[in-house]
């Protein structure tokens, strides 16, 4: 699959905190090319974490509309919005979100078994892609059993096993250590270059941001181009 075309129309989310109505963002516009590489910084509680849940269709606007190559996804019933996220969309949060009873080929395996494909399948693109993130030797291992950066390149492995066309990651090497995070993030561009999807990470790292030819910054709920220099 090639990269997504994303675009956001007046794109609005609130949330009720008792008598109150707390507006995220409001009347957002903004287009993503087909493999696209993003990066999104932004201070804490600015709503990064929200957009990509709206991005990747884990949540639902209060207004507004989020085409993906052309589609609007916004008001699809709950069952074509899973059967879409499945095939469309994989994401990676700063938790490696594994299941502790599965070793490390299950958790890979999950998303195709969830998108109706066999367990032959399954297995065949597991495994290969346990090879790509150099764990082919702990595909057994069960999550306790594999260091945080282990952990994450499982996640990783799983978040691409289908080929998606977007993919998310938030945080993914905020819970690691500095030179563990860089081999993750560098195996994660590197995996996403191959794949050709269209990328937003959000990090907090100007560092790491500055690897991507977008930077995005989320701030008082607008989003401005930023420039960090070559």
């Amino acid at each position: 699959m090639t990269g997504v075309h994303v675009q956001l129309t007046d794109l609005t989310k609130g949330f009720r905190k008792g008598d109150h109505q707390i507006v995220v963002f409001e009347g957002v516009n903004l287009e993503l090319a087909p493999g696209e590489r993003v990066a999104l910084l932004g201070p804490s509680g600015a709503g990064k974490s929200t957009f990509l849940h709206l991005l990747g269709m884990l949540d639902r606007p209060s207004a507004g509309e989020i085409l993906l190559n052309g589609r609007n996804v916004t008001r699809l019933p709950d069952a074509q919005l899973h059967r879409l996220r499945n095939r469309t969309v994989g994401f990676v949060f700063q938790a490696h979100n594994l299941l502790a009873e599965y070793t490390a080929l299950e958790n890979v395996m999950v998303p195709v078994r969830l998108g109706g494909g066999s367990v032959a399948v399954a297995k065949e693109r597991a495994n290969a892609l346990l090879r790509q993130v150099g764990l082919e030797g702990r595909a057994s291992h069960r999550p306790g059993e594999l260091s945080g950066g282990e952990q994450q390149r499982v996640a990783l492995a799983r978040a691409l096993v289908m080929g998606p066309g977007l993919f998310l990651a938030d945080e993914p090497t905020g819970n690691l250590d500095p030179l563990t995070a860089t081999g993750v993030f560098e195996l994660m561009l590197a995996l996403n270059q191959q794949l050709g999807s269209t990328l937003v990470v959000v990090t907090h790292s100007v560092e790491l941001a500055a690897h991507f030819p977008r930077v995005l910054e989320l701030s008082g709920g607008r989003f401005r181009e930023v420039s960090l220099g070559a």
